[in-house]
């Protein structure tokens, strides 16, 4: 958890005027299937509860009004909120660095944003932690009738054509094949979302070529913009050729996000090998010409290009 302590309006101690009335509790109903299905309880999976439970009591101790922690009791749904994408992207931080204890560590205060959330929530009287729990287990169920029922598959691709087909059941209000992606997504992870979303209802290329084609496309009307030198066409057109990129990428298989992350990290290893360079010479790098810095960095890829060559091998 972000440990600066900000302020915060106070959050309701009650539950609000006009607020959600308590939900009925739901009663925990196990089928024949599910039973038969799950494996029995290890000796980890009872610690995980008990330690989930022991979370659960941490967080109302810390919400009490009486003897509560003052930080922890301003908090509202709405002031948590940038804490939930934080910890997410520490998550994948440490995801990504490939160190196991950090990652425990940050689902741990991902987990706890979960729990914050929904004890927040049931004091608002519109859900609990409980009902957060059953609603994902009851969804797992019914999205795996090939585990949990009669249904048979034959590879994965049919697993995610059953899912589809069972979500867009049980979200029958939605009308458009788009509706759904969230709004707040960074926006090339939307743009990679709206592209899969539409293929699935056949608005797709059928060839590869045929993106590319678009792509070049997009890259000509950007470079009339410029040439016409209109700031709003510009913007439009670095929109839209970005899209086409994402959409080679989609078409491709690739997220994206990932790639351009792993771009950004090569670029910040080389800048800061020509940075370490120039300053190891006693000099600045607003001393220095762009040929001698684009020097260093004309060898820094040469020798990643090598060294990924003799890793092919």
């Amino acid at each position: 958890m972000n440990s600066s302590k900000k302020s915060a309006s106070k959050a309701p101690r009650r539950r609000a005027a006009g607020a959600s009335k308590p939900r009925p509790k739901k009663h925990l109903h196990v089928s024949a299937a599910e039973a038969a299905a799950v494996p029995a309880l290890t000796a980890e999976m009872r610690r995980g509860a008990e330690q989930t439970a022991r979370l659960l009591q941490i967080m109302a101790r810390l919400r009490r009004p009486k003897d509560d922690c003052p930080w922890d009791l301003e908090q509202t749904l709405d002031s948590v909120k940038p804490h939930l994408i934080e910890e997410a992207y520490e998550a994948l931080d440490a995801l990504e660095s490939g160190n196991r204890s950090d990652l425990a560590e940050e689902l741990g205060d991902l987990l706890l944003q979960i729990v914050f959330q929904s004890h927040m929530a049931s004091q608002e009287g519109a859900f609990s932690f409980a009902d957060v729990a059953q609603g994902i287990c009851d969804k797992l169920v019914r999205r795996h009738p090939h585990i949990f029922g009669e249904v048979k598959v034959a590879d994965s691709k049919e697993v995610l054509r059953n899912w589809d087909a069972i979500k867009c059941k049980e979200k029958q209000t939605r009308v458009s094949a788009l509706d759904g992606i969230p709004e707040h997504v960074p926006p090339l992870h939307r743009a990679y979302q709206l592209q899969k979303r539409a293929a699935r209802v056949g608005f797709d290329w059928s060839d590869i070529k045929d993106v590319f084609a678009k792509l070049d496309e997009e890259v000509g009307e950007l470079k009339e913009a410029v040439a016409k030198g209109s700031r709003q066409q510009v913007v439009e057109e670095i929109g839209d050729l970005i899209f086409s990129v994402v959409n080679v990428a989609r078409f491709m298989k690739v997220d994206p996000a990932y790639a351009l992350d792993s771009t950004n990290k090569k670029f910040t290893r080389r800048f800061r090998v020509v940075e370490d360079e120039i300053t190891g010479q006693g000099r600045r790098m607003k001393d220095c010409t762009l040929q001698e810095m684009d020097a260093i960095w004309d060898r820094l890829r040469a020798a990643d290009k090598k060294r990924k060559k003799s890793a092919r091998r």
